[in-house]
């Protein structure tokens, strides 16, 4: 890169990055053994510390935006322990993912893994359409003996690694996929209490398609009538922590269109509910930023709302021990941790039990279990451990991607620990279908 190619230090033009957040650092290394990679690793470069130590050189123009940066970087989980755990209030989940942005701008990828990528968040993730036929092949496949073949030969070490990996890790595909036309508005149960707007994101609708009608009935017999806005896309936190910036904004604009009249946006993925409320962190413009920041303030976690609406505990019971499997991104990310312990306490007959460090990642972190399946295996052993001290019947999160790396962390283990999202759960207690 020349010279004349920087607008900051080595920072490429536009969207430059945050000094005051990377100046917040003090060093105090009270992150470190929050973060699942120095923990793993133990190399200070791939700590919050040494990450904003590189973003500050490049800034400085100490350093260049090099491979190795982007090596040091792309292995961040983004899960922001360190967040919680900082004392100067570093805003380090916005910093990592600006730097992801100009990582993407600057260096040039093979031509396979850049078409690639073009296919995955340009032409796939966006449009649900496109999803919906992709989730439906990959239903035949699991339910014919393609599934069954393939494991043979997975079996007889006659598939690459990788695709064996990527195949253990997918979600069971259910009969049955939500759309938005199948209920774009649900009464109230009894007198109405709210008017909410349900945001349904692109992989709940099909991996988790009866969670999502569990959270329609949910809400219902809280007294919300319930709208599922049809223009509605996905969130866009897969963009943002793959530094695809711009279709993050362009995913961002037509949420925000589809939801301009809602008064409340019900989230149920920690994941899409952290990228919804950090919307205004795209943009640069001020009028596009109050447009975010205006709703933004209107998205809320399913958990929180419950809570503060406030719920009507259910009257059903159910006999089993639960622990609970803390997202990050709700956790860390939203700041939600006493609202879902607080409805499973709700629930009559569950004993919640918690489990050591259930804040800590599971390995999951959106798509690293694939970009980084070593590294996500060694973090998922960490949280199978703590599970397996509190012997529960159920593991409750909160989010997709926790689930379905839990799930098949435990089916390999045959411990026969049921996974399940925090609203199965208060749905079966309200006696719901599911």
């Amino acid at each position: 890169m020349s010279e004349g190619s920087f607008s900051l230090g080595n920072y490429l033009p536009g969207e430059a990055p945050d000094l005051a957040g990377l100046a917040k650092c003090t060093h105090c290394g009270l992150c470190l053994n929050q973060c699942p990679t120095y923990r793993i690793l133990g190399v200070e470069m791939d700590s919050p510390r040494g990450r904003i130590y590189q973003m500050n050189a490049i800034a400085q123009g100490r350093i260049e935006i090099t491979p190795e940066f982007a090596l040091h970087i792309n292995q961040c989980l983004d899960c922001r322990a360190c967040v919680t755990a900082c004392p100067a209030g570093v805003p380090y989940g916005s910093l990592v993912e600006k730097a992801r942005g100009q990582i993407e701008r600057a260096l040039h990828r093979p031509y396979w893994q850049h078409w690639a990528r073009r296919l995955i968040f340009a032409h796939l993730f966006p449009y649900p359409e496109r999803l919906r036929w992709v989730a439906t092949v990959l239903r035949l496949y699991q339910r014919s003996g393609a599934s069954q073949a393939f494991r043979w030969l997975r079996r007889h070490g006659l598939v690459p690694k990788a695709l064996a990996h990527a195949e253990s890790q997918a979600p069971s595909m259910p009969r049955h996929f939500f759309t938005l036309e199948e209920a774009p508005y649900t009464p109230a149960h009894g007198p109405q209490r709210a008017h909410v707007a349900l945001f349904v994101g692109c992989i709940m609708p099909l991996a988790y398609a009866d969670t999502v009608r569990a959270t329609i009935r949910v809400l219902a017999r809280n007294g919300c009538a319930v709208d599922v806005p049809g223009g509605q896309r996905c969130c866009g936190a897969l963009h943002i922590h793959a530094g695809e910036r711009e279709l993050a904004r362009w995913l961002a604009r037509r949420n925000m269109t589809a939801f301009a009249n809602a008064e409340t946006v019900i989230v149920n993925a920690a994941g899409c509910g952290a990228a919804l409320k950090e919307y205004p962190e795209l943009f640069e413009d001020p009028a596009e930023r109050a447009q975010a920041q205006a709703f933004a303030s209107k998205v809320k976690d399913v958990t929180e709302f419950l809570v503060t609406l406030p719920w009507i505990p259910p009257t059903g019971r159910i006999a089993a021990r639960a622990t609970y499997q803390d997202a990050c991104h709700l956790a860390h990310a939203q700041g939600v941790r006493s609202q879902p312990r607080q409805l499973l306490r709700g629930i009559k007959g569950l004993e919640l039990i918690e489990m050591r460090d259930a804040d800590r990642c599971c390995g999951s972190a959106g798509i690293y279990n694939l970009t980084h399946p070593e590294l996500s295996q060694k973090i998922l052993a960490e949280k199978l451990e703590a599970i397996r001290a509190v012997a529960p019947d159920f593991v409750v999160s909160a989010n997709p991607g926790c689930i379905l790396q839990l799930e098949a962390g435990l089916r390999h283990e045959g411990k026969g620990i049921r996974v399940v999202h925090i609203v199965d759960l208060l749905d079966r207690a309200y006696g719901g279908e599911g």
